[in-house]
């Protein structure tokens, strides 16, 4: 294994935890802006109030991307399995 290979095992890696990542990271992002938005014109600020509504939009969204995220993490596998059997 040279150098190419590990940077593209590390590539590989970074950007399947990043669209394995996003589907839970954005419906949070968004419910926490909205959240902010709300809490900034209505001027209740309330620390708690955000987290019972990102928590079930991400415990949704993930239940929902489970396939996606687990073909994500498979094919990082095969990759890196397929990697070693042919020895890089």
């Amino acid at each position: 294994m040279n150098e190419a290979d590990a940077i593209d095992l590390v590539r590989n890696a970074i950007w399947a935890i990043i669209v394995g990542s996003a589907p839970a990271v954005i419906p949070a992002m968004l419910v926490g802006v909205s959240i902010a938005l709300v809490q900034a014109l209505t001027q209740v600020q309330e620390v708690t109030l955000t987290f019972i509504p990102k928590i079930l939009a991400i415990l949704v969204m993930i239940i929902i991307a489970a396939p996606f995220i687990g073909s994500e993490i498979y094919a990082l596998t095969a990759l890196v399995y397929g990697r070693i059997e042919n020895g890089f």
